[in-house]
């Protein structure tokens, strides 16, 4: 899914994008150059103190949490497990809804479990747009159905609809 999504991107737009996937530690950058050559875009791990820009598809490394700071660099942390994960959807939603505010756009998309839901909501808390892949899209919907569940007015959006705010990304 996030192969679509992705593959849907201008050549060039302003924004940074990050993900944080679950997925264990030994597979950590297979997946992040294999997307960078199949799609030929700026995709990478992100490191510690890396400064966010544009153009560019950042994946959180796995076993640690994500977060944005207000130099717009990136940290990394490995305390606690939130919602058994780590790296965490909602640490990464939280500290960049705090930094980005209305400026902050936030996808929950198919999973196994919570995490994002609240993180959703702060980042609808502060202003910015909360989007929720269609339950009835994702693979697993346990993940859509807590955001859902969390915000007050996330936008639940199919996955035509998901490619093409991708597409017509500036």
């Amino acid at each position: 899914m996030i192969t679509t999504f992705l593959g849907q991107l201008p050549s060039y737009f302003e924004q940074a994008i990050c993900i944080v996937l679950h997925r264990n530690k030994k597979f950590e950058t297979q997946i992040e150059s294999s997307l960078a050559k199949k799609l030929q875009r700026n995709i990478t791990s992100v490191y510690n103190n890396m400064k966010i820009q544009k153009n560019y598809v950042y994946f959180a490394p796995a076993g640690y949490h994500l977060l944005v700071e207000p130099d717009y660099s990136f940290s990394l942390d490995c305390s606690e497990y939130i919602n058994y994960s780590r790296p965490s959807i909602d640490v990464l939603f939280e500290t960049a809804a705090q930094i980005y505010k209305k400026s902050c756009t936030a996808f929950l998309l198919s999973g196994a479990n919570a995490d994002g839901a609240q993180g959703l909501a702060l980042v609808e808390a502060f202003g910015g747009r909360a989007i929720v892949q269609n339950p009835e899209c994702a693979i697993i919907d346990t993940m859509p159905r807590a955001g859902i569940k969390a915000t007050t007015g996330a936008l639940v959006w199919n996955d035509e609809q998901i490619i093409s705010f991708f597409k017509d990304l500036k």
